[in-house]
């Protein structure tokens, strides 16, 4: 019988490319890691890993085995999941991924509906990117992650998880009151309308960053970006008293300086979707179907003109 903590490593490493990645992974030394693969290479017979210098690389053998573990994980937890259900109240923690601009509008109430509702389920929450919150999906070490992705931009699959759409939160224009589309007349802005404006963006190597580049290419133009910064409530304070334009989701925008004001843009591609995701099989499982319920109830009440969410 093959040692299913040894094939978590296997599939690790094929998933990291290094052990030292791995060891950080598992809290262990990297000679451990190794020490666990030459046992699994012993236990199955075969040459899974081909060592080059200080590189290894999964053989054909250690890509299939890979394969047929996630199978193997799996069915493990579908077994535990039939075993779960019916059994009543859904009892234990909850292991949350979220994305930090979710945290406060999604994750915070979902807490409290989740554990009045169910008063035996405790929630644990992860900060965490979605490429992050997936990888600590698959690692087992949450039970649901909270993901987004943006509707211009291509995101890859994730493979070995089930994904259910919230809702979609699109990006919205913040400036300063006294910019001439804030007045109180106007509607939707066009992005070439902030063509010659100073910028605050996130970052282009990050998903919002990227998006939002893209979005001013498409009209025409390449944003004049002054500030740069990943933090949503950083950029509303830096357009506050520097005035200058900042597109930013809807839900990070629910609370603005009296000084600033929030504008929908006519580029419909500028959403992001909100979406959670759960390892294959494990969605009717007690605790997470429950978590899933809750999510979808605390994602309905932070829409624009929602009162918030009231347990059922």
């Amino acid at each position: 019988m093959l040692d299913v903590r040894r094939l978590i490593l296997l599939r690790d490493l094929a998933v990291h490319g290094t052990v030292t990645a791995v060891a950080e992974l598992h809290r262990v030394t990297p000679s451990a890691v190794s020490q666990q693969l030459r046992l699994l290479e012993e236990e199955t017979e075969t040459r899974l890993l081909e060592r080059t210098g200080r590189s290894v690389y999964l053989t054909a053998a250690g890509h299939q085995l890979v394969g047929d573990t996630e199978n193997v994980l799996a069915a493990l937890e579908h077994a535990q999941s039939r075993l779960r259900t019916g059994t009543g109240e859904p009892t234990g923690p909850v292991h949350l991924a979220c994305f930090p601009s979710a945290l406060a509008p999604i994750a915070a109430p979902f807490g409290e509906v989740l554990e009045s509702t169910h008063r035996n389920l405790r929630l644990h929450i992860t900060e965490a990117e979605p490429e992050t919150a997936v990888r600590l999906l698959l690692q087992r070490r949450v039970d649901i992650a909270l993901l987004y992705r943006y509707a211009n931009l291509a995101t890859p699959a994730h493979p070995g998880v089930e994904i259910r759409t919230l809702r979609t939160d699109p990006l919205v224009a913040v400036l300063r009151n006294d910019h001439p589309a804030a007045r109180p007349e106007r509607s939707a802005i066009d992005l070439r309308e902030l063509a010659d404006a100073p910028w605050i963006t996130a970052p282009a190597q990050t998903a919002c960053g990227d998006a939002i580049l893209q979005a001013c290419r498409a009209a025409g133009f390449s944003p004049q970006v002054r500030h740069t910064c990943t933090d949503f409530s950083a950029m509303i304070a830096l357009a506050a008293t520097g005035g200058h334009t900042v597109l930013i989701p809807h839900m990070a925008a629910a609370h603005l300086p009296s000084v600033l004001t929030a504008r929908p843009v006519t580029d419909r591609t500028l959403t992001r979707t909100i979406e959670t995701a759960v390892r294959h099989g494990t969605a009717n499982e007690p605790a997470i179907a429950a978590g899933l319920s809750a999510l979808r109830m605390c994602a309905d009440a932070s829409r624009p003109g929602s009162s918030g969410p009231s347990p059922v």
